[in-house]
Formats: structure tokens, C-alpha cells, sequence
């Protein structure tokens, strides 16, 4: 027997998905609950605000990234430099995806740059936490220094996915993964990756 989605978990899937498609700004809270099909009093007993709602969005979107990563590493379980390079096909693919809006955690810090705003703080943490992972996997494949290439990939990701907008998505993919290759074999110059 299935278990029955909670209004909670039915608030949030909702939410996220037009967070995530119009953006937090965009949407408000009776949209949400109209979607959702809740009484106003279920979702206030689920989330006092919607600043809440945002926080529990970006977590939720934190969780699927990690998630990508480790399912990304562990095609490669011992092979890190592998491991990096299939990651980095693996945001390309998700790039090309056709209901790709680009990184949550950008958006949401583009659309609250008071730092002190709880989905700001929240956001710019679940980024940070992807890319220190990333910097750990630079590490175990011996990059001489794992700090500038994962802020080096980071900015090169950065610009793929503001230009995914405006080009062909297969191209400005294709670009990405060449020259973040190009950035994986200069820190780690034992590893020849392949271009796929």
C-alpha cells in the first residue's frame, strides 16, 4: 500500500516546483495553497512563513544535488579524477534538460541579495556544501591545488548555465565540458579524461 502524501510534502513538491520554474518572488503563498489543495490553516501549521517554505525548498534542492553527485561518483567508485569528470557531464546533460531554470541556489540569491535573508544564507550554504564536495573529490585525485580548480569550475559552470539561455544548449554544453576538461587536466596532469 502507498503512503499517502502529507500536506506538508504536498506544499513543499508544489512549491518547489514553481520556485523553482517562475521563481520565489513570483509566487505567492494562496497560489501555493490553491495548488495544493490545503486549507490556509495546513499550510501556516506546516510552514509559518513563506521565508520557511523558501528554506525548506533550497533544502530539498541541496538534497537532490548531493544526491547527483554521490550517483555521479560512484559510477567510478575508485577512480576520483573520473569521478570529477563525470560530474561535470553529468551538469552539462542537466543543462540541456528541458525544464532546466538554471542553479536554485544562484536564483534565489539573485532574487534575495540581502545576505541576511534566510533564503540567501540557506542558498549560499547548499552551494558552498556542493562545492566542497567537489573540492574533496579534486583532492582524492591528487589536483595540486583542489581549492582553485573547484572555484574554477564553479565560475566556468556559473557562465554555462546564464548562457544556456541565450544559445543552443548542446553547444554552450559541449563548450563547458572542453574547457572544464581543460581545467581538470591542469590541475591533474597525470589524468588524459576523455572529451565525451
Amino acid at each position: 500500500m502507498e503512503k499517502k502524501e502529507s500536506a506538508k510534502e504536498r506544499i513543499l513538491q508544489i512549491a518547489s516546483d514553481l520556485f523553482y520554474r517562475e521563481g520565489v518572488r513570483a509566487v505567492g503563498i494562496d497560489r501555493i495553497i490553491a495548488e495544493s489543495g490545503v486549507a490556509k490553516a495546513s499550510f501556516y501549521r506546516n510552514f509559518a512563513t513563506k521565508d520557511d517554505l523558501v528554506v525548506a525548498f533550497l533544502e530539498q534542492r541541496r538534497q537532490r544535488t548531493m544526491r547527483r553527485i554521490e550517483d555521479a561518483c560512484s559510477r567510478y567508485p575508485d577512480h576520483p579524477a573520473e569521478q570529477l569528470c563525470e560530474l561535470l557531464r553529468s551538469l552539462a546533460s542537466r543543462m540541456k534538460e528541458p525544464d532546466f531554470r538554471g542553479c536554485p541556489f544562484m536564483n534565489t540569491t539573485v532574487e534575495f541579495p540581502d545576505e541576511d535573508h534566510p533564503g540567501h544564507h540557506k542558498a549560499t550554504e547548499c552551494r558552498r556544501e556542493s562545492w566542497n564536495r567537489i573540492k574533496q573529490i579534486a583532492i582524492a585525485a591528487g589536483a595540486h591545488d583542489p581549492d582553485a580548480l573547484a572555484k574554477q569550475l564553479e565560475i566556468l559552470y556559473n557562465g554555462a548555465v546564464m548562457t544556456v539561455y541565450m544559445y543552443e544548449a548542446e553547444e554552450v554544453c559541449d563548450h563547458f565540458c572542453k574547457a572544464a576538461m581543460l581545467l581538470v587536466k591542469e590541475h591533474i596532469p597525470h589524468f588524459i579524461p576523455a572529451l565525451r
